[in-house]
Parts: C-alpha cells; sequence; structure tokens
C-alpha cells in the first residue's frame, strides 16, 4: 500500500482544522498509509532580516532531511511557483507513481516564509494549488482533501461528481 506523507512546517493550532485534517485521515486509511508530520516552526522576529529567514529555512529544510532522503519516493514541493494540476491530474501522476515503483509520496507545505531552495530542489515536482496565498493551515485541508479527491478518483468512487 502506498505511504503518502504531508510534512509541514507548524502545527495547527485551532480545533477545527485538526478535526478536518483528522476526517480527512480517516478517510485515506483505506486507501494508503497516511501521516501528517508536523515540523518545528523557526522562531523570527516580527520584521526577519533576509539572513534570519534564510537561516530559518535551512533549519526547517535539515528536519525534512530524513523524508527528502527516502529511497522509493515522490517528493513534491507545495509552492506558488509550481504547477497547477486539475484534480483528475493530480490522481494521475500519483497513481502513475505508485505503478512505477514509487513507495511513499511526500508533500511538503513550509513555514509562512516557504521552503529552502534547496527542499524545492530536491523534489522531483512543485506543486501549486492557485495563485491565491492561503493560511498555511487551511492550505493543508485542501491538501490532505485534494489526495482524499486524487485517491478516490483512482478508485472510480462517487466522490469526485
Amino acid at each position: 500500500m502506498l505511504k503518502v506523507n504531508i510534512i509541514c512546517v507548524g502545527k495547527l493550532k485551532e480545533a477545527c482544522w485538526r478535526e478536518a485534517v483528522a476526517e480527512y485521515a480517516k478517510r485515506l486509511g483505506g486507501y494508503c498509509n497516511f501521516s501528517v508530520e508536523e515540523l518545528a516552526e523557526s522562531r523570527l522576529p516580527d520584521d526577519p532580516s533576509e539572513g534570519q529567514i534564510s537561516a530559518a529555512l535551512e533549519k526547517e529544510a535539515a528536519a525534512m532531511e530524513k523524508f527528502l532522503s527516502m529511497k522509493s519516493a515522490l517528493n513534491i514541493a507545495m509552492c506558488i511557483e509550481g504547477k497547477m494540476l486539475g484534480s483528475v491530474e493530480l490522481s494521475e501522476r500519483i497513481a502513475r507513481a505508485a505503478v512505477g515503483g514509487i513507495s511513499t509520496v511526500n508533500f511538503y507545505i513550509g513555514s509562512s516564509f516557504g521552503l529552502s531552495e534547496e527542499v524545492k530542489r530536491r523534489c522531483g515536482m512543485k506543486l501549486s494549488m492557485s495563485p491565491m496565498t492561503f493560511p498555511h493551515q487551511l492550505a493543508r485541508v485542501m491538501l490532505c482533501e485534494q489526495v482524499y479527491r486524487a485517491f478516490a478518483i483512482s478508485a472510480g468512487s462517487r466522490y469526485h461528481k
């Protein structure tokens, strides 16, 4: 069974977001081994310098290393400059990866300053949800829903209708 990880910086603070993620995790249990890995967010001052931001991104990238170095994994960076895919296209990409021998799909969501260039470079794919900006907590729920939808599409479920 395919393993799907959402590796994200920071914790969900509001109960409504945690409950939504938990609901999609429960639904995904029938399709894949799903987990959300929350990594520590670097503390920055209110008006950080470019150097402080860069150091924080590098620290967060180091925490992602164990996932980035997984063998037989498709790593997907969630970033504004990524490619936008429809739900069917995402479903097809995940299905192709699984058929092609990939055992794990890792999605990376950075902090409010994004992901380090190194993380984006090491990912086999960059994906954008929209040219619009969303709160990271909402983006995490949206990504969970889209992963669930991708598996439902592959299974021929009526959920996507």
